[in-house]
């Protein structure tokens, strides 16, 4: 098909192609920061910072696109002093993209210490206990005081299995929706609407169009896997993205597994963010084209062969299972910094084969050989993996919500 664009004052999506044997897209999101070819995956630096990787091992690596959470930079260092000192890209010495989001799903996740109404939400941090308030208008001055490319509104992100709250929590995320468009007003900055409701498909077709009836130049799908079965969120998938505008870049919040993101590209989405890579590092796990690789398992320790055979990254190009897995076990920095370049270097290359798959008109081969290869994580390991988010968060473990990566967590 031919490029079209989407042009607000800050953001142009070029639409490049879409792939004939699937709703895969191609495009490019230019920035005042840069172009980021799409699909993309975001890279979560929550407090400015990609944990354990500096700028110029993002550059290395080819980032195009990282986020930052209103939430935190909020409560540390706050947003008028990073503003005093040039605005994010110049206080995190980066020159590239950045998207941050509201800090809605981090306030939401504070469960008894916050108090919800239509104004906004009234929360306590939850380094001090200190109380702080966001409101739809707060959250827009926060994000245009940090200066990112992109800012989100602020929603709700509501347990997605309860009809009778997705129902009130749409009609407030709506609201709030409006509300943050009308305070917006920074010209080099695109303000993206999200679309909440959760797994019911009346209540995302609903929002789907009430949020493309406000014209935002970029469409955000949020609440899914935050612990619904990987099943619902791919019908979801199914259902909402088709009703959002074709010319406006798509984006999943919080999905980053492989699996996910093959399936979520093949089903039309450009952008992606979670913290998964660094933090699966941080606890010496790896991915490869099996699926992921814990280090700290004995079986690596007079293992001379890299992460994945024919990785192109650094830590591949130099280092063996064995060192890696001593490294681990020794709690030696070196080892976290290691393990998050093969993690970042592994999705980011994974985007870039989707992307040239899909210019070539041959994603749905490509999806099929990649998923027939890769041995998806068990839900056993995942509601771990959620559950120890939680805890290092100070938040209760949730036992409802199944075997899932956590929804834009700090990482």
């Amino acid at each position: 098909m031919a490029a079209h664009l989407c042009t607000s004052q800050a953001v142009t999506f070029e639409l490049q192609c879409i792939d004939p044997s699937s709703r895969g897209r191609a495009g490019v999101l230019h920035t005042p920061h840069g172009d980021v070819p799409t699909p993309v995956f975001c890279l979560v630096g929550t407090q400015a910072t990609v944990k354990t990787l500096a700028p110029r091992d993002l550059l290395a690596l080819d980032s195009r696109l990282i986020l930052a959470n209103t939430y935190h930079l909020h409560l540390r260092p706050g947003a008028e002093l990073i503003a005093r000192m040039g605005g994010l890209h110049a206080f995190m010495a980066w020159d590239r993209a950045i998207l941050t989001d509201s800090g809605g799903f981090q306030v939401f996740s504070l469960q008894d210490l916050r108090d919800l109404d239509d104004e906004g939400v009234t929360f306590r941090s939850h380094i001090d206990g200190s109380e702080h308030r966001f409101t739809p208008e707060r959250v827009i001055e926060i994000q245009e005081l940090l200066g990112a490319d992109i800012a989100m509104v602020l929603d709700e992100c509501a347990e997605p299995m309860n009809y009778a709250y997705n129902v009130e929590a749409l009609r407030r995320t709506h609201l709030w929706a409006e509300r943050c468009r009308k305070a917006h007003s920074r010209a080099d900055q695109a303000l993206f609407g999200i679309v909440q409701g959760g797994i019911f498909p009346d209540l995302r077709a609903e929002s789907a169009r009430v949020l493309s009836a406000m014209d935002f130049p970029g469409y955000a799908i949020g609440g899914l896997s935050v612990g619904e079965p990987k099943a619902e969120m791919l019908r979801i998938l199914d259902i909402v993205v088709p009703l959002l505008p074709e010319n406006r870049p798509r984006y999943l919040m919080g999905v980053g597994s492989p699996e996910d993101l093959v399936e979520s590209v093949a089903r039309g989405i450009d952008i992606f963010d979670c913290v998964l890579p660094t933090r699966l590092a941080r606890n010496g796990a790896v991915f490869t084209l099996e699926g992921r690789l814990n280090l700290r398992n004995a079986v690596h320790k007079e293992d001379p062969r890299p992460i994945q055979e024919g990785c192109r990254c650094y830590t591949c190009q130099h280092f063996s299972r064995a060192y890696l897995r001593h490294l681990i076990m020794s709690r030696e920095i070196l080892g976290l910094h290691l393990n998050t370049i093969h993690n970042v270097h592994f999705l980011l290359q994974l985007m870039r084969d989707m992307r040239a798959a899909i210019q070539k008109g041959d994603l749905a081969a490509f999806r099929q050989e990649f998923l027939a290869r890769y041995r998806v994580a068990d839900a056993e390991a995942r509601q771990q993996n959620r559950q120890s988010w939680r805890l290092a968060q100070g938040l209760a473990p949730n036992r409802s919500r199944r075997g899932s990566e956590p929804s834009r967590p700090a990482s």
